[in-house]
């Protein structure tokens, strides 16, 4: 299917949970199908951290990678264009045409290290703006994952007037310490590489060794052990031995997915969006998480990946805490977090049950509300794998 063409939108002054106010937001975004009379049938979907909102559809002139959920909407598809009006924005903070430190100010120049620090809660009031500007009273369906899904639940909690129906993918209810600690190294490696100037390095080429090294520390996370070590092992990379100064295939995985990464993403957005990532808690000021919860009104969907080591299911089953879920589903899958991506099958079939309200099955019907608990591991995926596993890499996260 043909992506549609982006387009932008000034949905005018933020003000923002620091107290700041970001002048002449613009949101970038993608749709597909059309708003009915009634203005309720419209779904938003929100991409992960590196993401966009090319949601479906090839590369193009101004689209460096294809859709990175190839087959969730159009025609007949779990997001069926015929019947819902499917949006997609670039979220603040990022640099596909959003407002971002790359944007222009107010000052004539790139905000640089002068953009704000924003929170997730943010990134929603800027999606609620262009909701508002195109006439969306409420989602039918609101679905994101990993840090789309730290969206997709606070926008339940924050707009549970405005949320009929919410999908919380491979997300937690608040950044563990765990999480935080995973970015710290990632965030340091930019600011510490030469070329980041206190992230005023624009027009030069800013630290992209630094960002390389981010997303290595970054990518290891996104997989499981199990599957780096079916995958990889200890095997040196093709034609070289790490004995005598070579890589490990391992070690050349890694680095290839850092390059990849910088050659399209600026290293200020991954800075920003690393930290607005750590800032996610639908508890601060609500009295905290389990008083936020019970704020959805939303028929609540939580999904969690049996083999995620970044947001393992403990967190998710925190999430289905919320007296409004219905359905708290394991993806069965070796490869860790990155499974929201690369289990379609699995995903969709989730988004369909929470989209359609089709029965849900009963392994994955949340425990009573006493009795809330994390599910156990979805199974013993890479039992019976013969010999390396070929793991398909997404696109765009």
């Amino acid at each position: 299917m043909t992506a549609s063409r982006r387009r932008t939108h000034v949905v005018g002054d933020l003000p923002l949970e620091s107290g700041e106010v970001l002048e002449d937001v613009r949101v970038s975004f993608q749709s597909w199908g059309r708003l009915n009379e009634a203005r309720d049938n419209a779904v938003l979907v929100l991409h992960a951290l590196t993401g966009d909102s090319h949601v479906v559809g090839d590369r193009g002139p101004d689209q460096p990678t294809p859709g990175w959920w190839p087959g969730l909407i159009g025609p007949g598809a779990p997001l069926d264009t015929d019947e819902y009006f499917v949006l997609a924005p670039a979220v603040l903070g990022g640099c596909r045409g959003t407002t971002g430190p790359s944007s222009i100010a107010p000052d004539g120049r790139p905000y640089g290290s002068s953009f704000p620090r924003i929170t997730v809660r943010d990134q929603v009031r800027a999606e609620a703006l262009l909701a508002d500007a195109l006439g969306i009273r409420s989602f039918a369906l609101v679905v994101g994952g990993s840090v789309g899904g730290m969206r997709s639940l606070e926008w339940a909690v924050t707009l549970p007037g405005r949320v009929r129906r919410c999908v919380v993918l491979a997300a937690g209810a608040a950044a563990t310490a765990d999480q935080i600690a995973w970015s710290v190294p990632q965030t340091h490696a930019i600011r510490l590489d030469p070329q980041f100037h206190g992230g005023d390095y624009y027009p030069g080429p800013g630290p992209r060794h630094g960002l390389e090294i981010a997303r290595q520390v970054a990518h290891a996370t996104y997989r499981s052990a199990d599957e780096l070590a079916l995958r990889f092992g200890r095997d040196g990379q093709e034609g070289e031995d790490p004995l005598r100064g070579g890589r490990y295939a391992v070690e050349s995985y890694l680095e290839h997915h850092g390059r990849k990464l910088a050659r399209r993403f600026d290293p200020n957005s991954y800075l920003v969006l690393t930290e607005a990532m750590s800032s996610h808690d639908v508890g601060r000021g609500r009295g905290g998480v389990a008083a936020a919860l019970r704020r959805i009104t939303a028929e609540l969907t939580v999904g969690v990946v049996s083999s995620d080591r970044l947001f393992p299911p403990a967190d998710g089953a925190v999430v289905a805490g919320s007296p409004a879920c219905r359905e708290l589903a394991v993806i069965d899958s070796p490869y860790g977090h990155d499974a929201f991506l690369i289990e379609t099958e699995q995903v969709f079939s989730i988004i369909e049950r929470a989209l359609t309200g089709a029965p849900v099955p009963a392994a994955h019907r949340p425990p009573r509300q006493a009795d809330r608990a994390c599910p156990p591991p979805g199974g013993d995926a890479l039992v019976g794998a013969a010999g390396r596993a070929v793991t398909p890499t997404p696109a765009a996260y």
